[in-house]
């Protein structure tokens, strides 16, 4: 199965989750699909075996062929294209690769072309199959190397894929290919408001999910009301722990600090499957 663990926003725990779960389940394998910015490696020291480049659709307008209708500027809603004089002017930076523009082109006048937008890494971490995407700078989305990322997985067993944060995108491609969603927050308000729109994006893609409170405390109660409004289940707590948090700052994941928190773990995993079945 496929464990998507997700968040509304930054900085909830999603690496931390992430990597305690693929070193926690045997013969798991971990997908760091957080392309604009992976950062499991630091937790992992991966050895990477093979290098993919990914490569995204970029128009290419024949002047020829062209009659200059507008019809792919009025298609592009990233505004990529733009009718200037007679000529169309193709923007590579805003493109998000979609093709669109060369199918409503009356005309032929549009091809594909392509550009290098990053690439994606395999290879072994920890006894564990890995897989990470980076994205070049200025590039405008990853989606297209998290799919390139969702084709490396392999079939058997358990696979954990660190989403990207927000509810993007790149995020929506993640929690489409899982099979559940683990939610990461934090009892804060900036937590919640950020925990409502990952909630939302869930329920809108019929994705069965469940939430793990990071950080968990005293203000607890901001989730849990939330999550029992929405009948969604609490699937653990990490505690707001000084010793969790200098472990985390010297790169230690959390099931080598604290191997008590493997069995935990472990039992989480369980009750994903069951709910993952219903």
């Amino acid at each position: 199965m496929i464990i998507a663990i997700a968040s509304g926003k930054g900085g909830t725990g999603k690496t931390t989750l992430s990597v305690s779960l693929a070193l926690a389940i045997p013969d798991a394998q971990l997908v760091d699909a957080d392309a604009e910015e992976p950062n499991a490696h630091l937790f992992l020291d991966p050895e990477i075996a093979e290098t993919i480049p990914v490569n995204m659709m970029i128009p290419e307008v024949d002047a020829r062929r062209c009659t200059a209708c507008g019809k792919c500027a009025e298609f592009c809603r990233f505004n990529a294209l733009a009718v200037v004089k007679d000529k169309v002017l193709v923007f590579p930076e805003i493109c998000h690769g979609c093709g669109g523009c060369a199918y409503v082109c009356p005309e032929g006048a549009i091809t594909a072309g392509s550009r290098r937008i990053g690439e994606v890494e395999v290879g072994t971490a920890k006894g564990r199959r890995f897989v990470q995407g980076r994205l070049h700078p200025s590039q405008p989305t990853a989606v297209r190397i998290v799919q390139a990322e969702l084709e490396r997985v392999e079939k058997d067993g358990v696979t954990i894929v660190d989403a990207p944060p927000g509810t993007a995108c790149a995020v929506q491609e993640v929690i489409s290919e899982a099979d559940f969603c683990v939610l990461v927050t934090e009892p804060t308000p900036f937590g919640l408001h950020d925990l409502g729109m990952a909630l939302d994006l869930c329920e809108e893609l019929e994705a069965p999910h469940g939430v793990v409170i990071n950080r968990s405390g005293p203000r607890d109660g901001l989730i849990e009301d939330e999550c029992r409004r929405r009948g969604t289940p609490v699937l653990l707590k990490i505690p707001f722990d000084r010793k969790i948090a200098e472990a985390y700052s010297r790169g230690r994941p959390l099931v080598e600090a604290f191997p008590e928190w493997g069995g935990r773990l472990l039992k989480m995993v369980e009750t994903v499957r069951e709910r993952a079945r219903r």
